[in-house]
């Protein structure tokens, strides 16, 4: 995959065309051997094709809006386009009337220049980390395809869209680690930023307090360039960081449990090249972790996620995705007594994890504690499905509840099973994050 930058410096050397590159990620959509028809539940071709002309007509005049012009995006289907309807991976909003503006997010990347490719799949109205849609299909990981494995979740045909050519970067959501679980299922590099620097507005919403939008991409810096666009700040170059100026805590809650031995053997291999490096690494007591499972105990955030669904589940109970259906239902009685308590909690929880981690310029640890398992198995055995999707969404989530921003890059070798390696920055520590981010990557690389 080529970076943003790459492909960037291709269309402004005259080395391509945006109207070629659109092509031929609508050629890997439509592809009938390929993965397009289950990551993608709609394609704008006409208007992809006709944006495109546009932004080739700005290049040859010396005025591209920015490094993303001219560049196909893919758009995950809860984030309202002008004039399509906006699904959630469901189907049970297929009837609703077309979106009358862009979300602000989707807006802000057209603005740049961007190319609105398509809306694609996702696990119906994000409510998992896995990526298994019954209704559309579901994507299958770019790794081991003979096998079948997921894509990872909610995001899920965003991160297949990106690894096989559909677009050259993807717009998603995070709740509880929709960005970074595909991402780090599928050998790409993902951004969570904090809550507050990124609006989620204009888009089905699943736990306000928590949702956010971000991108799924090849590299950091095409990360960084994406969320500048998406806060509606001016893209900076990072700041170079050294390695052996930087101090990384490695939890002991929580985080390191369960790890499969792919993850483990990647991980040791991650900390030997950063200690190597000069990095300077330190294992941390984080009991405040070990909270989070008890604040949320019964779903007590998630009881927000109701509220959409309060006057849909009755009528079009069975037009749901029985697994999201059953999730939903378990919330449905969570009293407002509990919501207020559990919110409570967390704040300050917050201010007790801010105390632990304030002197280190990053966590580390595995972004999933597993590889991605085969989608047949999980779709054979809800027991398996919900055990899965509880460890899978693990690691992510906490940082969702403590309001940080947080960062999935690739950790294996090529050839491997992709797996992710989670960097973890302080609440509107952002652009400190992503200058981090970018050192470890060129160290691993």
């Amino acid at each position: 995959m080529k970076s943003i930058l790459q492909q960037s410096d291709d269309l402004n050397k005259g080395r391509t065309t945006s109207r070629e590159i659109v092509e031929k990620a609508l050629a890997k959509i439509y592809d009938q051997n390929g993965e397009g028809k289950r990551a993608f539940i709609k394609v704008f071709a006409d208007k992809a094709r006709m944006d495109a002309d546009i932004q080739d007509t700005l290049r040859s005049k010396g005025r591209p809006k920015s490094a993303i012009a001219g560049l196909p995006v893919s758009v995950k289907s809860l984030f309202n386009v002008a004039g399509e309807t906006t699904t959630a991976g469901s189907t049970i909003l297929n009837g609703n009337p077309p979106a009358k503006k862009d979300a602000t997010s989707v807006a802000r990347l057209r603005s740049a220049g961007a190319i609105i490719i398509g809306h694609t799949n996702m696990t119906e109205f994000a409510y998992s980390g896995l990526g298994i849609n019954p209704h559309y299909g579901t994507a299958k990981n770019p790794w081991d395809r003979k096998t079948g494995r997921i894509p990872g979740g909610s995001s899920s045909g965003a991160a297949v869209s990106v690894t096989d050519g559909m677009a050259s970067f993807a717009l998603g959501s995070d709740t509880g680690g929709s960005i970074r679980i595909p991402s780090s299922f599928c050998g790409l590099t993902g951004f969570k930023p904090t809550k507050q620097r990124v609006p989620a507005s204009e888009a089905y919403p699943l736990v306000p307090t928590l949702d956010t939008a971000g991108p799924l991409a090849p590299t950091v810096s095409c990360c960084a360039l994406i969320d500048s666009i998406l806060a509606g700040e001016k893209p900076k170059k990072l700041k170079k960081r050294a390695l052996k100026n930087l101090t990384f805590a490695i939890p002991q809650t929580l985080v390191l449990d369960d790890l499969d031995e792919h993850v483990t053997l990647c991980f040791s291999n991650v900390l030997e090249k950063l200690s190597a490096a000069g990095a300077k690494i330190v294992d941390i007591e984080f009991p405040e972790l070990g909270e989070i499972p008890r604040i949320n105990s019964g779903g007590a955030i998630y009881a927000e996620a109701f509220i959409a669904h309060r006057n849909l589940i009755d009528r079009y109970s069975s037009q749901y995705d029985p697994r999201v259906r059953q999730r939903l239902l378990r919330i449905k009685d969570i009293t407002a007594a509990d919501y207020i308590v559990a919110m409570k909690e967390r704040d300050q929880l917050i201010e007790k994890a801010n105390t632990v981690t304030r002197n280190f310029d990053a966590l580390i640890m595995p972004t999933t504690p597993t590889i991605a398992p085969p989608i047949k198995t999980l779709e054979e055995d809800e027991e398996l499905y919900i055990n899965t999707n509880i460890l899978t969404l693990r690691n992510t989530f906490c940082f969702n509840f403590l309001d940080r921003c947080a960062l999935s890059i690739p950790m294996h070798q090529r050839d491997e099973a992709p797996t992710g390696l989670m960097i973890v920055g302080e609440t509107m520590g952002d652009h400190s994050l992503l200058s981090i981010g970018q050192t470890i990557e060129e160290a691993l690389n």
